[in-house]
C-alpha cells in the first residue's frame, strides 16, 4: 500500500458517518444470501467522495487497483470514480489500460451503484466504435454484476443514438431471474425511448408479454398513462 493510498483513505474517513453506514448496510442488502452480502460501509456521501477524487486527480492505476481491492464500499467507489475521471481525461494508451484494469476486476465492482457510476464511462466509452463482443460475453455471465455491467455500459451508446447493442443485450437478459437485471434492462429501454420511442416500442411489442413485470414497468414508466395501462393489461397488438 502506497503512502498516497493511505492518504486517500484518511481523507475519505474524515467524511464517514456511522449512522449512514448502518443504514447503507440495510439499503445495499449486505445480509446473508443478499446480493451485497458481506459488503462494508463507512457512510460517506457521494458528493464528498467526488471532492476527494478532485483532490487526488491523476492517481496512478496501481493505487486505483489497491483501492478497488478494499473491503470498504466507498473506497472501491472512489477508485471507480477516479478511473472514470482519468479515462475521460486520458489519451488512448491510458484509456486502454484503465478499461483493461476494469474488465480484469469486475468481481470487485460488486454492487449496483458501483456498476452504474462506472460502466457507461469506462467499458461503454471504450467499446463505442470498437468490437463489443466482450460486452455480449458479460451478458451471458453467471455473475450478476457482470450482467448488469453489460447492459448499463450501453447507456454510453444510447446517448449517441446507437441502440443496437442495448436491444441485443436486453434480448439476452429478457429471462434473467434477478430483479436488479430486470430494473437495469427496463431502465435502458426507457432511455432508448427518450431518444427514439418507435425503436423502444418495436422491441416492447415483440417482447412485453414475456417480460418480467418489473422490467416492463421500468421500460414504460414515462409513457402516457393510457398507453402504459394498455401494456400492463396486455392490450397492445
Amino acid at each position: 500500500m502506497s503512502e498516497i493510498t493511505d492518504q486517500v483513505k484518511r481523507e475519505l474517513r474524515e467524511f464517514a458517518e456511522p449512522d449512514r453506514a448502518e443504514s447503507h448496510q440495510r439499503f445495499f442488502k449486505t445480509g446473508p444470501d443478499q446480493y451485497g452480502e458481506g459488503d462494508m460501509f463507512l457512510g460517506i456521501r457521494v458528493p464528498n467522495i467526488r471532492t476527494v477524487v478532485k483532490r487526488f486527480r491523476g492517481l496512478s492505476t496501481d493505487d486505483c487497483l489497491d483501492l478497488l481491492s478494499s473491503p470498504w464500499h466507498e473506497e472501491r467507489l472512489f477508485s471507480l470514480m477516479m478511473m472514470v475521471d482519468s479515462f475521460r481525461r486520458g489519451d488512448e494508451s491510458t484509456r486502454r489500460e484503465i478499461c483493461g484494469l476494469y474488465m480484469e476486476n469486475t468481481r470487485r465492482i460488486n454492487n449496483w451503484d458501483l456498476v452504474d457510476l462506472s460502466a457507461p464511462g469506462i467499458p461503454g466509452a471504450w467499446f463505442y466504435g470498437r468490437d463489443r463482443t466482450l460486452l455480449l460475453d458479460l451478458a451471458l455471465s453467471r455473475d450478476l454484476w457482470e450482467r448488469r455491467i453489460s447492459i448499463i455500459a450501453t447507456q454510453y451508446f444510447i446517448v449517441r443514438d446507437d441502440f443496437a447493442d442495448t436491444l441485443r443485450i436486453s434480448g439476452i437478459l429478457l429471462k434473467d431471474e434477478h430483479d436488479l437485471i430486470h430494473k437495469a434492462v427496463g431502465w435502458m429501454l426507457r432511455e432508448v425511448g427518450k431518444r427514439d420511442l418507435d425503436t423502444e416500442e418495436r422491441f416492447l411489442r415483440k417482447h412485453y408479454a414475456d417480460m418480467p413485470r418489473t422490467m416492463l414497468r421500468y421500460a414504460i414508466e414515462k409513457f402516457p398513462e393510457e398507453r402504459r395501462q394498455m401494456y400492463l393489461r396486455g392490450a397492445i397488438d
